[in-house]
């Protein structure tokens, strides 16, 4: 009997490729992951020591939460490439729980919303039959546009409001950063080219570090060994109105997930099904639970890390799992986050433009799957993308709505994928008039 080929999602590869691999994917999501309890922790006024304490137990978190989601157990976990970090959706309503009512109320309010996630797996999972091309390829270009404002922040330097944002240095770091990137990416194949983004990382660094553009300063300070204990800032408290108020957020990351998963799947020929998007919502919900039992807070998929499976085409859940055991040794080990945390923002910045690109294309490939002309696809697109790219596009724009309303307006990726999917049940009220097709397939137009 001939052997089952192993598809690439599964395939196990050495561990130096592993731990190398995991390292890209941990360099590149090391500042969005700890970017969370930083902003947090200075809203609600938390002393440095209390700041750190949220920064390890979250790498800890996100590292396990990682291994959830990649290796899976029973009916958690999607088995997909999927990083997991903080989610930034429930970062707003954090505030707002934390100054009104206190962080135990917050830690309380993420294990009952992770709770519940894991009860709505399934109804939500039942959703995806909402989903056809025209809104895959909408919802994974939203993704990618929606990606650039960050990449232009790590790019000019991290922090907007510091003097020294966007000056020459920065952006010229940046760019020489992207033409390294893009070298190794072009002139390499093989093991050497996927590590293209690694090896823009490393020689990015090593040129700010000529020019006195690194610190070091905290790898001396950080501790050898630190292990956050649960409940660090007391035992959690569950009160209904910041239950509700953390529940709508994971309503929105679920949605968010959703997306993530089918550009995931699209990107390494393992399309999603209900059953994986069930399991990945389940280890969404048992992620949330741990993170508020251990001061974090609520998980799904970076999105940034998408781009870089496009990039390197390394497709290994395998590898995601090794990058959450690096996490775990992260948050374990101050030191070596801390060494990982020495990477200039603006070289981060200049890989982030190629990776996010590389989401946007992938949009656009599956895009070009669908059937235009003759159908009512082009105005679902065009509406669909323009709407979900307006919180990024003029975040101000939705600054006088309020509490639940406002939590929904700032997620583009959400707003895009309500857009795309109403308008598609609208216009193409028969499915079984087919309106997406593989180019070169003839459709079946609408009368």
């Amino acid at each position: 009997m001939s052997r089952i080929p192993t598809h690439p999602v599964d395939e196990v590869l050495p561990l130096r490729q592993l731990f190398t691999f995991g390292l890209q994917h941990v360099l590149v999501m090391y500042a969005g992951a700890v970017a969370v309890p930083l902003i947090l922790g200075s809203a609600l006024g938390l002393t440095q020591a209390q700041i750190i304490t949220l920064i390890n137990a979250n790498l800890l978190t996100s590292g396990i939460a990682t291994l959830i989601q990649t290796l899976g157990f029973w009916k958690f976990g999607a088995r997909l490439p999927m990083i997991q970090g903080c989610s930034f959706i429930a970062l707003a309503p954090m505030i707002m729980i934390g100054k009104e009512f206190g962080l135990s109320e917050i830690f309380g309010a993420v294990i009952a919303a992770g709770a519940i996630t894991i009860a709505l797996a399934p109804v939500f999972s039942r959703l995806l039959r909402f989903f056809p091309p025209v809104v895959i390829g909408s919802l994974i270009t939203i993704i990618g546009v929606s990606l650039m404002p960050a990449a232009a922040i790590w790019l000019g330097g991290g922090n907007p409001g510091s003097d020294d944002f966007g000056n020459p240095a920065n952006l010229l770091l940046g760019l020489a950063t992207v033409a390294v990137t893009l070298v190794i990416y072009a002139k390499f194949s093989g093991f050497i080219g996927n590590l293209s983004v690694l090896i823009g990382l490393f020689v990015g660094s090593l040129i700010a570090a000529a020019f006195g553009m690194t610190d070091f300063s905290q790898i001396g300070s950080a501790a050898w060994f630190e292990l956050s204990p649960p409940m660090a800032f007391g035992v959690p408290k569950f009160s209904t109105m910041p239950i509700l108020v953390m529940t709508l957020a994971m309503l929105v990351i679920m949605a968010e997930t959703t997306g993530n998963c089918l550009a995931i799947g699209k990107l390494t020929g393992k399309p999603t099904d209900q059953r994986t998007l069930g399991n990945a919502f389940r280890a969404d919900g048992l992620s949330t639970m741990l993170g508020g039992l251990f001061n974090s807070f609520p998980y799904n998929a970076f999105t940034q890390n998408t781009g870089l499976i496009a990039l390197s085409n390394v497709k290994s859940r395998f590898v995601v799992a090794a990058a959450g055991a690096i996490m775990v040794l992260m948050g374990l080990f101050p030191k070596l986050g801390a060494l990982i945390a020495a990477v200039p923002t603006p070289v981060l910045g200049g890989c982030a433009i190629v990776m996010f690109g590389m989401t946007t294309v992938a949009g656009i490939q599956e895009l070009s799957r669908v059937q235009f002309d003759g159908t009512r696809n082009g105005i679902i697109v065009a509406v669909s993308v323009s709407v979900g790219v307006l919180p990024m596009s003029f975040p101000a724009l939705f600054e006088h709505a309020n509490g639940a309303l406002k939590l929904v307006l700032e997620s583009g990726i959400f707003l895009g994928a309500i857009t795309a999917i109403l308008l598609n049940v609208l216009l193409n009220p028969n499915p079984e008039k087919a309106v997406d097709c593989a180019p070169g397939e003839t459709a079946r137009l609408s009368d």
